[in-house]
């Protein structure tokens, strides 16, 4: 929602300021389908160059993170935590029986239980792998860590692919501007005999190229690139939160510990309460009692 109220906000405050000063819309209109047929589609045909066709397909799609916010809420956290402390109890108490959940997370009577989380194959595979090589004696506390860190960034680091692409795109539209008010003025040129009113308009039709560049770069594409870079970060949390917890699982500590240090490395605004969490702890203790 806060997406769109800042995008009205900016076509309010640009366009409503012009008009307040003065300034007529005429112009901007007649040029706009000329001007943003040049910038856009060249804009469009620079993002296809620079980029196969699964990047196109996932920047599209990270474009909805603009409006729709982080994929991981409050709960999906709390859910992480109590689905870790589920795995982890069982493969102490009995590690043989833990073979089935991360051989076959889809048909997991625990894995069920949190459906957003097992829709998720990356938070899926880095625990059943990860508690597999544990399962296989790879139980380095510190190799571990330093692995999963590697297969984090690497992740992050595929994810944030959008960003930069939306974010190459904002940096090349302000030159695109200026090439379409360039070809405008070429054009203007070429009626030099016409009287000053006329010249006047195609001028100003010219200059919309070098608006429509630089609103579009800093009003809509620049930003949209800086909101999916956030979002991406945020969700990004939630595998690291993953790796806390298995790796303190490593070291040997307590269930309870490590589910603690978990909710420890949860952001702020995500982080489940002390008690609350206990409680949801307590229940899944009763249900399996």
């Amino acid at each position: 929602m806060i997406g769109f109220i800042g995008i009205a906000v900016i076509f309010i405050m640009v366009f409503g300021g012009y008009i307040l000063a003065g300034g007529k819309l005429g112009i901007i209109l007649k040029s706009l389908p000329f001007e943003m047929m040049m910038i856009g589609g060249a804009a469009v045909g620079a993002f296809l160059i620079s980029n196969d066709m699964p990047a196109v397909k996932h920047t599209l799609k990270d474009l909805g993170k603009v409006f729709k916010g982080p994929k991981w809420k409050h709960e999906d956290y709390k859910d992480l935590l109590c689905l870790l402390f589920e795995l982890i109890r069982l493969a102490r108490a009995n590690p043989v029986a833990i073979e089935e959940h991360i051989e076959a997370p889809e048909e997991s009577s625990i894995f069920s239980k949190y459906p957003k989380i097992l829709s998720d194959k990356e938070a899926v595979h880095l625990i059943a792998d990860t508690m597999r090589s544990a399962s296989m004696n790879y139980d380095d506390p510190h190799q571990v860590e330093e692995v999963l860190e590697k297969r984090i960034e690497a992740n992050l680091h595929h994810a944030l692919h959008s960003s930069h692409a939306l974010q190459t795109v904002a940096d090349g539209l302000p030159a695109l501007g200026i090439v379409a008010a360039v070809l405008g003025v070429i054009k203007t040129m070429a009626s030099i005999d016409q009287p000053p009113e006329i010249l006047g308009k195609m001028i100003g039709g010219a200059l919309v190229g070098t608006f429509l560049g630089v609103f579009l770069a800093y009003g809509l594409v620049g930003p949209f690139s800086v909101k999916v870079k956030d979002v991406t970060e945020e969700d990004g949390h939630f595998y690291q939160l993953i790796r806390e917890v298995l790796v303190a699982n490593l070291h040997n500590h307590a269930t309870n510990i490590c589910i603690e240090v978990g909710r420890q490395n949860t952001p702020s605004h995500c982080r489940p309460s002390f008690s609350d969490l206990e409680e949801s702890l307590k229940a899944l203790k009763q249900e399996a009692a």
